[in-house]
């Protein structure tokens, strides 16, 4: 099978055709009508007068270049701990690096190098398992059920760990969310257990909506914080860790260490504040406009007697969820990227296999885009799309 990234379209082995990158994304920035959107639409030229536009509202411009973290990079710093209620905050390049750096110190102060995880989360999945192999720091599985782990099942592990890192929302397994009440008792787990508590909040802004408090509230629960700057906020790039002062002081230090410690980063930075003062007041629009459309698509893939399929969870906990449909990936991207050519219209975005052989699953994302899609249209869409299906199969 070509990879998916390839730049010129091939066939696999059934003969269907394989969609480029590039048709893909020409589809998408054709389209007048967009359901689930895409960060990656958007051309250089688009993304800088963006950027130049939204600018001059977030920061003084007369103001010097930043050098090695200070200057803007430290006002963003300033203004993500306050949002989130803690001593402090250091700006990253990335959040793999974040994440590291926070488990490595966390284990250094606890005295114990042992993280107790999801086997699903990001740090397992995602990064290439660094916190081991950088760290030498190694995971104990509270639970492998796609969910965070329950106060029971902390309470329960055989051995001791230093710090219990929870992914908010659990990507994985279609963006899930324990309750509030679920998520202060596993915290008072850990502390039962002498170990202090790290989230996974990249994803962490849409949270609110769904356990009914603020994002303050959110991250009190916890010794640390990442959270991610383009993921929901529309951003370039960039994470922060936010925590006790004393801490963060010492995630700089690794920061340093481990080649974080860039020369001038204005321009990520002014496209975070940019994303905070734009996307972050409309999340909790998101997250009730993703209910409606993923109880449209229920319906739309039930009228059309669809013989199985899944929207996870059936109520989203946040403004992204999972589709799952019976047909092969290659099937439907083709399907999607004939629609929007000849419609204007995209709905899905990428496919990929299932566990399952003969099944696929996308990642929906519902923000501005997708406000004005009623229930009729996810209809009709998903009605066109079938028919693309069928003709293909």
């Amino acid at each position: 099978m070509a990879d998916k990234n390839d730049q010129t379209d091939g066939t696999d082995d059934d003969g269907v055709r394989e969609v480029s990158r590039d048709r893909r994304l020409a589809a998408l920035r054709g389209s007048e009508r967009v359901l689930s959107e895409s960060p990656f639409a958007r051309t250089l030229g688009e993304r800088l007068a963006l950027l130049t536009a939204e600018a001059p509202g977030v920061y003084d411009l007369d103001g010097r270049l930043d050098a090695y973290g200070d200057g803007i990079v430290a006002h963003l710093e300033a203004r993500t701990a306050e949002l989130l209620g803690m001593e402090a905050a250091a700006f990253f390049p990335t959040g793999t690096m974040a994440q590291q750096v926070a488990l490595r110190c966390w284990a250094g102060r606890t005295g114990n190098d042992a993280v107790a995880l999801h086997p699903l989360s990001h740090l397992e999945k995602h990064e290439r398992k660094a916190y081991m192999v950088l760290s030498g720091l190694r995971p104990v599985h509270p639970t492998d059920e796609p969910r965070n782990p329950t106060a029971a099942e902390v309470r329960e592990l055989d051995e001791p760990f230093g710090t219990l890192s929870l992914e908010l929302p659990l990507r994985e397994p279609g963006f899930v969310l324990p309750t509030w009440e679920e998520l202060t008792e596993v915290v008072e787990a850990a502390r039962e257990r002498d170990a202090v508590v790290h989230f996974d909040g990249a994803r962490l802004w849409e949270c609110a909506p769904h356990f009914g408090v603020g994002l303050a509230d959110i991250a009190a629960l916890a010794d640390s914080v990442y959270v991610s700057f383009y993921k929901s906020l529309d951003g370039i790039a960039g994470a922060a860790l936010a925590g006790p002062a004393s801490m963060i002081e010492e995630a700089k230090a690794w920061r340093h260490r481990y080649g974080g410690q860039v020369a001038q980063q204005w321009p990520t930075v002014l496209a975070a504040l940019a994303g905070l003062d734009r996307e972050l007041p409309r999340l909790p629009s998101y997250v009730a406009h993703a209910k409606v459309v993923a109880k449209a698509l229920d319906e739309a893939f039930r009228g059309a007697g669809v013989p199985w399929f899944r929207i996870n969870p059936g109520v989203p906990h946040t403004h992204q969820f999972q589709v799952w449909l019976p047909y092969p990936p290659e099937v439907l991207e083709e399907a999607g990227v004939r629609l929007a050519e000849e419609t204007r219209t995209t709905l899905f975005n990428r496919w990929f296999p299932g566990e399952v052989p003969g099944l696929a699953v996308t990642e929906v994302t519902v923000a501005s885009s997708a406000l004005s899609w009623t229930a009729n249209d996810i209809g009709a869409a998903v009605g066109a799309l079938l028919d693309r299906v069928a003709a293909d199969g």
